[in-house]
């Protein structure tokens, strides 16, 4: 980038203040304009009436608050808002501009006037804000009841998706102190190639070639790394790799996955009603799964229970398999999965649980979201047994961080440890070739 000073913005024109308050003015015209439309139009069956229709009667509420109000504004600023009142109308409000965005990767909700984005990996404060609380509340309700769920007092916590797969988490009062607040984690239609992870460096060539051996391979493999570290687009990738004639069954909480194969069954989680009735979860769904003559089980994150079901399904048959998991390190991924089993709440010894997980998951990739914002799979580690009762794992191949440069972009390389994997054995059984300068290969991230 060079070392630049960037100029500083103009000074806003008027007094101070006079910004904000016509950026004020502007959402009470917006609210008063929407109270009218309540009058004119029928939302109820807003969706049945053309779209030229009705911004025209958008149009003509706004000439006629304008005259009424004195309020000086040009033809693009009436546009403009003619537009946003649409979005409200149709659309999801204030968030509408932001989910036109294909670069904002997350919209995080705090309160109604503090609305945050991720582009890039780094975090941003908008100028985008709600009326108030209960106009982020009415939004909110709009996005569950897309997809048949509720948000109230009785049940103030929801997950739920956008019609593109994005994925929405909400808390309303009282357990939600300042306000509703919503999350937004986005899943856009382009699905991130192999390819693509090779041009941004998410991955080294070696890691990818010998990561498509092990899909192909029916290699059970667990992605383990914190919230936005890219553990679904990793998912994703891999994939790829599966033969096309495989049965795949998905398990997911909130469907995101966008798997590219042609025989695929997607299940979906339910969450009890009001009183704690219809709920079906994850490991209901598994032992359906299993009823289904799958080739392999894809559970989009691991998070209670199931684990061990999953575990047992691996070590019956169901070879392949990939989940997700939040944790830090291989080490406390299998930590965390030793403590999932356990809420099965069954009379299984701990070192039973341990032998378990040792046979049944192979492989574990650790993906991580550095300080610069950039992801990267930091390591590939194969298990190699049980040691003192606990799951033993060798790391193949890491990605070795060596400092940070003057942009603050994080430098590093990926190599190979020097550990030749037991894979290998498995992959000559299946007719796999790797090529030998694979182990070789040292390639490094400097920008």
């Amino acid at each position: 980038m060079g070392n630049f000073q960037r100029p500083m913005p103009p000074r806003p024109a008027g007094p101070p203040g006079a910004a904000q308050r016509g950026v004020d003015r502007t959402i009470e015209l917006k609210g008063e304009i929407h109270r009218k439309l309540l009058g004119v139009l029928n939302l109820d069956r807003v969706s049945s009436i053309p779209k030229d229709r009705i911004r025209a009667e958008i149009g003509r509420v706004v000439e006629r608050l304008i005259e009424d109000e004195r309020v000086p504004m040009t033809t693009a600023e009436q546009n403009r808002l003619v537009e946003e009142v649409l979005d409200e109308v149709l659309g999801l409000g204030p968030l509408e501009t932001l989910l036109k965005d294909p670069s904002i990767s997350d919209i995080l909700v705090n309160r109604f006037d503090k609305v945050y984005i991720e582009r890039g990996g780094k975090l941003q404060l908008t100028s985008i804000r709600f009326r108030d609380n209960n106009h982020l509340l009415h939004i909110i309700e709009k996005i569950v009841a897309q997809v048949g769920r509720r948000v109230d007092e009785a049940q103030p916590i929801v997950d739920a998706r956008l019609l593109d797969g994005s994925r929405v988490n909400a808390i309303i009062p009282p357990l939600a102190l300042d306000g509703p607040a919503l999350s937004i984690r986005r899943f856009g239609r382009h699905v991130v190639t192999s390819e693509e992870m090779l041009q941004w460096k998410t991955i080294s060539p070696s890691m990818l070639r010998f990561l498509a051996a092990c899909a192909r391979a029916k290699i059970s493999i667990l992605i383990s790394g914190g919230t936005g570290s890219g553990k679904t687009t990793t998912l994703n990738a891999l994939s790829r790799f599966i033969p096309e004639e495989e049965r795949i069954i998905t398990i997911e909480d909130t469907a995101e996955l966008q798997l590219q194969q042609r025989h695929i069954v997607k299940f979906e989680t339910r969450p009890s009603n009001l009183i704690k009735e219809g709920g079906i979860n994850q490991r209901q769904l598994l032992r359906t799964a299993l009823r289904m003559r799958p080739d392999r089980i894809i559970i989009g994150e691991c998070r209670g229970a199931e684990a061990l079901d999953m575990l047992q399904a691996m070590n019956t048959g169901v070879e392949g398999s990939l989940t997700t998991i939040h944790a830090n390190s291989p080490r406390d991924a299998f930590s965390r999965l030793e403590s999932m089993m356990l809420l099965a709440d069954i009379e299984i010894p701990s070192r039973v649980l341990v032998q378990q997980m040792s046979n049944a998951i192979k492989l574990v990739l650790q993906v991580a979201r550095l300080q610069d914002g950039s992801r990267k799979i930091t390591t590939i580690a194969e298990v190699s047994g049980v040691e003192d009762d606990r799951v033993k794992t060798q790391d193949i191949f890491v990605f070795d961080r060596t400092g940070v440069n003057d942009s603050g972009k994080v430098q590093g390389r990926f190599k190979w440890t020097g550990y030749t994997p037991r894979l290998l054995d498995r992959f000559r059984m299946m007719g796999i070739q790797l090529p030998e300068n694979i182990w070789q290969e040292v390639v490094d991230v400097n920008m």
